[in-house]
């Protein structure tokens, strides 16, 4: 179709990354919601580009962590904004059909604006929050229970929970390599150089440039980015945030990879071991604390430089390690990640050095100071990673384990042990309720059903399939 007489938004990167920054800051600086909502509104209906913008784009997570989203034209969201309603009962995990009335609130200060090439023209995107039918926060939405958390934490204890995640992911030849893995059963790399190692025209570095370049005009304040240590693994790193605002922009960044590479021709995959025999992709988690712009995690006297209540939230993580694996490795083929011979992060001790240590303590000053929780994978729900690692590190037991540098306890290797663990532990259910815990773990138990019990040395087409990520819901329907 003729696009001549179209005039919707299509802003320079250089222009989106301003605009996304001066929104970051508010967000940083807590800026009342009232305030944020009054600006975001008229950016809409009476800012420079209102003229220009078609349609809003709402995006919101599952239990499972899986991003959903729908575009919203702008003059009714403008006038209705207050009223999205939606069909819960159709999302899996959410509520039953007989209570499936769910509403979408939005979270302004969580309010992008979006390259045209990628989401394209005329739109740009906020996060919704999922409220259920008496007004209050759905249970179910876990975006929303980390950030009553955090809001609880700040003015409870003056502190700010802060987040960086380290998310690796593999490129493969193809669109839609995963949903095809059944027909092909086999993953083809577009890069075969390692760890650094990229030409500057070749698909990966491609790929790699593209998708930071993106990341910037969305305002992730990117740090590095590289081929990781497996063929067609790569990594992009962008600076911490506060933890709400850090988990939005893991799923930012898988979104945008997916999308990226589909317009390459080609598929970004999350799936923590696709192809046995290289190291699989973890989604490396640090976490620190700080009040009055003080970071908590950092004693210059301290071991490793790491303060008392570093060390105590160290302690809390390691002793509810098992308790809380199935929500940071939450599929069936994370199992396969949890293998010693690639650096696999699944003995349960803290350690400066040794990457097979759960939590990693790494090397920093009173700035960077932090823990880094390794045992995640990158498909895991990002949203109820950060709230259990924040919550079991400042609430949980202590004292559990004699020498928190001793490996004398491991994760578990494959998904049934993890289910038992999650389910039998009364940690677990203080963390998530019983009802939301249950269905969690009903989620997982599902999808375990569908694949062969024992993981084997192959990756099994249903570990693909049946993958929360890779979810595609008329096999669900049909199995």
């Amino acid at each position: 179709m003729s696009s001549e007489y179209r005039d919707f938004l299509e802003l320079s990167y250089a222009e989106l990354e301003e605009l996304n920054l001066a929104g970051k800051e508010q967000r940083k600086a807590r800026v009342p919601a009232e305030e944020i909502q009054a600006a975001r509104l008229h950016d809409l209906t009476e800012g420079p580009y209102a003229s220009q913008i078609k349609a809003v784009t709402v995006v919101f997570s599952d239990l499972e962590g899986r991003l959903h989203m729908l575009d919203y034209d702008k003059k009714f969201l403008v006038k209705s904004y207050d009223n999205l309603t939606f069909d819960g009962s159709s999302i899996r995990g959410f509520t039953a059909q007989r209570e499936s009335d769910l509403r979408l609130g939005l979270d302004w200060s969580a309010f992008y604006w979006t390259p045209a090439d990628v989401f394209g023209a005329g739109k740009v995107l906020v996060f919704g929050e999922v409220i259920d039918k008496n007004g209050e926060h759905y249970s179910g939405d876990l975006r929303g229970v980390l950030k009553s958390y955090a809001k609880e934490q700040f003015e409870k204890n003056g502190y700010t929970l802060n987040a960086a995640n380290e998310i690796e992911g593999f490129l493969f030849e193809g669109i839609d390599a995963e949903r095809s893995f059944h027909e092909t059963g086999t993953f083809e790399y577009v890069n075969k150089g390692g760890y650094y190692h990229s030409l500057p025209g070749d698909p990966l570095r491609e790929f790699i440039d593209t998708v930071s370049e993106v990341q910037r005009a969305m305002g992730f304040e990117n740090e590095k980015d590289h081929p990781e240590v497996a063929p067609s693994q790569f990594e992009i790193n962008y600076t911490y945030g506060d933890v709400v605002a850090a988990a939005d922009q893991i799923q930012l960044y898988k979104l945008i990879c997916r999308q990226v590479a589909t317009q390459m021709g080609m598929t970004a995959s999350f799936l923590p071991k696709p192809v046995t025999g290289v190291n699989g992709s973890g989604m490396h988690t640090n976490v620190s604390i700080t009040k009055e712009g003080k970071n908590l995690m950092y004693d210059a006297a301290g071991e490793e430089k790491i303060s008392k209540l570093g060390w105590e939230f160290v302690d809390r993580i390691l002793t509810h390690g098992n308790d809380i694996c199935l929500l940071l490795n939450a599929s069936v083929n994370a199992y396969r990640r949890l293998d010693p011979h690639f650096e696999a992060p699944n003995q349960i001790k803290a350690s400066a050095t040794d990457r097979g240590s759960m939590v990693r303590i790494p090397i920093g000053n009173e700035k960077s100071s932090r823990v880094e929780v390794r045992s995640v994978g990158p498909d895991a729900n990002p949203y109820m990673v950060l709230y259990s690692v924040f919550k079991t590190g400042l609430d949980g037991e202590t004292a559990q384990i004699d020498n928190l540098r001793q490996a004398s306890r491991y994760l578990p290797d494959n998904i049934y042990t993890a289910i038992e663990d999650f389910r039998k532990a009364d940690w677990a259910t203080k963390l998530l309720g019983e009802d939301v815990k249950a269905r969690y773990a009903d989620l997982k138990q599902a999808s375990a059903d569908r694949c062969p019990r024992l993981l084997g040395t192959i990756v099994k087409s249903s570990e693909v399939q049946f993958h929360h990520d890779v979810y595609n819901q008329l096999l669900w329907n049909i199995f």
